[in-house]
């Protein structure tokens, strides 16, 4: 409305205050069409040639569609001029108001027969309208479609073939008796009695369109006007005809149909130029013609339209399939099926094959991968053990090295530290290898003495005493009392000795101790020792451990 001026807003009020509750936009295509006439627009509202009024300016570009022109227009296409006479008279305002009461009881007996499931009566008062209009409808065309479908139902008492096929749904309580009353909705097939519809495409006009271009199908438009008095009786006579439905069933037709106050059905009849109602109209995809160049696709193509009661009754649209469409098209139809089926098989074939291709590739990346993933695990498996055999090379080379500091030490003490025999404690020393020695030692040895001797006695005999080192392998160690203080502050005390003495019964362990005499310990002359050498630490060659003491007796 803001681009409209002074005298147009005029009118618009004028024809809303006449209408009541309207689309803004529709009213101010009708007053367009009549160039702001309010007198003519009313009269041509109220007028029962409604399809005149121009669609607005803001719809839909009209779809590309061909007219089939290769047929008699008179004996295909049959226009009926009901309702085409005279504009009514200024008094047909006068006479919708009058009718309002007859459409409340209209009201009330559509709804008394909708729950009875009985066929609405043709009545004169049912199909008045007090003026044309397009009904408030949702954005949704599919829940446009799937309630003027219902609607039929209602009216014809039939169900769709769709459903009618599918199992009935019992509905009330099924357990017990019961004086509920129990029907079965939508009724079964097997009802010889039942009437059937054909199946309506719940989608837009356009999806119907493309369906055809697509898939090859035949389309079946029907669009009705519930103002027209042919109306009922086109629902109950033509759309239920069992076979006119078994024919479009049989051949695979896509049925599309609406009433033409919904403003989808409204914007098909303006793009199918419909006239008159009820209407009719058959699509199908076709060459194009009128000197197209070869090999130019295909168009949609409206291929009959059939208007009025007189041109859309059973008989007459059986007929014209049966005799004319249906041969004329099939043909064609059945070498577009047959490209569409050769491509789709190309398409599977090529999907199998790049599937195949796919799952070969993926395999031989599994293969590869696996094998490089091998050939990394033989890599590390063979890095390993190199570093396991580094290290114990390495561990060998240290256990030697220690094992010759040890034994020189061994020589060192024999040379230098092992005190000369005293009366005293008389020592008897039970070796590894059933060796045994004896030993006197001072009352005041300290146990580091003791130890010194038995360690002493683990160098081979090969080794004379005259080739003992005089100089101590690390630090300047010259009696006991140092070699004490070298093992407790540079060693891991008594571990570093390698083994252990205990007596024989009861057991006793005399650790090594820094700066501990013999008696201190408790030991008495004539004890008897055995030295114990730890695990892997220790052994007649002097090798060296940490992990457990081996006495004799294992």
């Amino acid at each position: 409305m803001d681009g409209l001026q002074g005298p147009q807003i005029e009118a618009l009020q004028q024809l809303q205050s006449i209408l009541g509750p309207h689309d803004t936009e529709f009213v101010v295509s009708v007053l367009e069409s009549v160039s702001w006439d309010v007198q003519k627009a009313t009269d041509l509202l109220f007028d029962n040639d409604a399809p005149k009024v121009i669609a607005p300016t803001q719809a839909t570009p009209m779809e590309q569609l061909e007219l089939d022109d290769n047929e008699d227009s008179s004996s295909t296409i049959r226009h009926s001029h009901r309702g085409q006479g005279n504009p009514r008279s200024s008094w047909s305002f006068l006479w919708s108001l009058i009718t309002v009461p007859l459409h409340l009881v209209s009201g009330v007996l559509r709804f008394v027969f909708s729950v009875l499931r009985i066929p609405i009566p043709s009545l004169p008062f049912m199909t008045i309208n007090s003026y044309h209009s397009h009904r408030p409808t949702s954005p949704d065309s599919r829940s446009i479609t799937q309630r003027w479908v219902q609607q039929l139902e209602e009216e014809t008492g039939a169900c769709s073939s769709k459903r009618s096929m599918a199992n009935a749904v019992t509905t009330g309580f099924e357990a017990g008796p019961s004086t509920t009353r129990r029907h079965t909705y939508p009724p079964a097939a097997s009802d010889d009695n039942q009437k059937i519809l054909p199946d309506f495409f719940d989608g837009s006009y356009e999806e119907v369109l493309d369906i055809c271009q697509k898939e090859g199908r035949i389309a079946c438009v029907v669009l009705v006007s519930a103002e027209h008095d042919d109306d009922a009786d086109f629902k109950r006579s033509t759309l239920t005809d069992a076979a006119f439905v078994k024919i479009l069933l049989d051949n695979d037709f896509i049925v599309w149909g609406g009433d033409i106050r919904d403003k989808a059905a409204w914007d098909a009849s303006q793009k199918l130029q419909a006239t008159t109602y009820p209407f009719v109209a058959f699509l199908a995809l076709q060459p194009r013609r009128h000197g197209a160049p070869s090999g130019t696709a295909p168009v949609v193509t409206i291929l009959s339209r059939h208007q009025g009661r007189a041109a859309a009754t059973a008989s007459v649209l059986i007929d014209h399939l049966n005799m004319q469409l249906l041969p004329r098209v099939t043909p064609f139809l059945v070498r577009f099926k047959t490209v569409l089926q050769d491509r789709d098989r190309d398409r599977r074939i090529r999907e199998e094959q790049d599937r195949a291709f796919r799952e070969t590739a993926r395999r031989d990346r599994e293969a590869i991968e696996m094998r490089v993933r091998q050939e990394k695990e033989e890599e590390e498996r063979v890095r390993k053990q190199a570093e396991d055999a580094k290290r114990k090379q390495e561990d060998s080379a240290r256990q030697k090295h220690q094992a010759e500091i040890r034994m020189e030490w061994r020589k060192f003490m024999r040379n230098r530290l092992l005190l000369p025999e005293a009366r005293g404690l008389r020592l008897a020393v039970k070796l590894p290898g059933n060796g045994r020695v004896v030993r006197s030692f001072p009352p005041s040895a300290t146990l580091t003495a003791l130890y010194a001797f038995a360690d002493s006695q683990l160098i081979p005999s090969t080794s004379r005493p005259e080739d003992d080192p005089s100089q101590a392998p690390e630090g300047a160690i010259d009696d006991i009392p140092q070699l004490d203080s070298y093992i407790q502050n540079r060693t891991a005390g008594h571990a570093w000795w390698g083994f252990t003495l205990a007596s024989t019964y009861p057991r006793r362990e005399f650790r090594w101790k820094a700066n501990a005499s013999l008696t201190e310990t408790g030991l008495s002359d004539g004890e008897q020792i055995v030295m114990e050498l730890v695990t892997g630490r220790g052994s007649v060659n002097g090798q060296i451990s940490d992990d457990e003491y081996e006495s004799e007796s294992d």
